[in-house]
């Protein structure tokens, strides 16, 4: 195979760009092929710069790395263009999308990929995606853009009804599913699950516990999962060496398990009769059952939100330990054991490198789920290879989940078309479709809001 070129948009990324990259230039596949590496903070591009070039002398990986702070420069006959970004500054964005409603009396579960907090979070994420991928159209027009940007359904769903580039949306969420199945049936399956996985909340302490038990899981179990980003039901579960429905044992397992264990999960996978992959936090950002103002459900549910001043040290953190990277003095051996993103896998198999089953990829529905519309953004198990990326038929979800998807799907195409076309209506109509907004005035007077608080970031909606 001839060595390739991978554009990484973001790759200073203090979530995805040091798994990414070691993965990227470890890969035989990739030998001698060209990384180019972009970020608009000049501090974390020279960081990861010069990080992606120790890895590269000292694995002997033969690649060309470029560093730029314009994406134009580095877009020029990419095969492959990674993107992850967020408007800036991120903490402090997110939490005011969870202040802005709060004061109208709408408390979100979350509020980065449902509820209004997910329309903001969308809107002021289109547009620059958007840029990429029109000068994608120029520079580099049969690229695959590999998305982790969130919210990543509305992402993809921008870029899939309104450009010819071809995507792929990656998220790791699936495997916290994975962990927790493997955490209820750890005796069954002799796994080792450490202290601390109390629940799936996103703590930066709890990530590494929770990818040991689901790398654990996945050594013993095949797992077939399908719906939306976050919002994906497990349709299958079999032991990967005898091939034993396991569906049954995990229910038994389920009900005689601590009670305090992902309540919400619980209740849903008891109703709707599937067990939701995602843990209750993402979960509940697309259920009408968990804002009540009164009941306050997010009490009985334990719904943690998001821990922004943590995650803020979190990533000053990551920064620090790159830095000590890059003078010599640490070793850069576990780099070489990176846990995949997932983009590497893509890469690799689309370039040649034999079929490749991937558990979750985001890409628009081909009669994928077959009772899901057409054309929107699914999420499912595919198998990737030399003509791309294919997604598998998984039949048709149970009528009430898939009409709770089906909401989502409306959500998401309003949000995106609001977007694009700066329509004040179809957003208003996105928010009042949002099953944690039940007032008409509110869902106004909050889009307002926004719309101000988010100006330098929308321009498109004050020409």
């Amino acid at each position: 195979m001839s060595p390739t070129k991978i554009t990484f948009i973001g790759a200073g990324s203090a979530s995805f760009g040091v798994n990414t990259i070691s993965t990227l230039i470890r890969s035989p596949i990739l030998h001698a092929s060209h990384l180019a590496l972009v970020d608009l903070n000049p501090k974390n591009l020279n960081l990861i710069s010069h990080l992606a070039n120790r890895l590269n002398r000292e694995w002997d990986a033969q690649m060309t790395i470029s560093s730029h702070s314009n994406y134009l420069e580095a877009l020029d006959s990419a095969g492959f263009v990674i993107v992850s970004i967020e408007a800036t500054p991120r903490e402090a964005l997110w939490k005011q999308d969870f202040q802005i409603p709060l004061k109208y009396g709408v408390r979100q579960p979350y509020a980065e990929n449902g509820g209004p907090g997910g329309f903001a979070h969308a809107i002021r994420n289109i547009g620059p995606v958007m840029e990429i991928v029109r000068q994608m159209e120029r520079f580099s027009p049969d690229a695959w853009l590999i998305n982790y940007t969130n919210p990543l359904m509305r992402i993809c769903d921008a870029v899939t009804r309104y450009s010819s580039i071809k995507v792929v949306g990656l998220c790791h969420q699936i495997l916290v599913g994975c962990a927790t199945i493997g955490k209820v049936l750890s005796k069954d399956l002799g796994l080792d699950v450490p202290e601390g996985f109390t629940s799936t909340s996103a703590t930066p302490s709890s990530i590494p516990i929770k990818r040991f038990v689901a790398r654990q899981a996945l050594d013993s179990l095949e797992i077939t999962a399908a719906g939306l980003n976050h919002f994906s039901w497990m349709l299958s579960i079999r032991n990967k060496h005898t091939g034993e429905d396991l569906y049954p044992l995990l229910l038994n397992r389920w009900r005689d398990f601590d009670p305090t264990f992902e309540p919400l999960t619980r209740q849903l996978f008891d109703i709707f009769g599937l067990f939701p992959i995602a843990g209750d936090e993402h979960l509940s950002e697309y259920l009408p059952w968990v804002t009540d103002p009164h009941t306050k459900p997010w009490q009985k549910f334990n719904l943690i939100l998001y821990q922004w001043d943590l995650w803020e040290k979190s990533r000053i953190n990551s920064y620090n330990e790159i830095e000590k990277l890059i003078t010599g003095h640490h070793s850069i051996d576990h780099l070489f054991d990176a846990e995949s993103e997932g983009a590497i896998e893509i890469i690799e198999h689309v370039l040649g490198g034999g079929e490749h089953p991937h558990l979750a990829v985001n890409i628009p529905n081909k009669h994928y789920i077959s009772n899901l519309p057409p054309g929107a953004v699914v999420e499912i198990p595919a198998n990737v290879n030399h003509s791309g990326v294919h997604g598998v038929e998984v039949g048709a979800l149970p009528e009430p989940i898939a009409e709770l998807c089906r909401r989502e799907i409306t959500i998401t195409r309003l949000c995106v078309d609001a977007a694009i076309h700066a329509d004040r209506h179809k957003a208003l109509q996105c928010l009042l479709l949002d099953p944690v907004i039940t007032d008409l005035d509110i869902a106004r007077h909050i889009l307002d809001d926004y719309l101000k608080a988010y100006r330098e970031y929308l321009p498109q909606f004050w020409k």
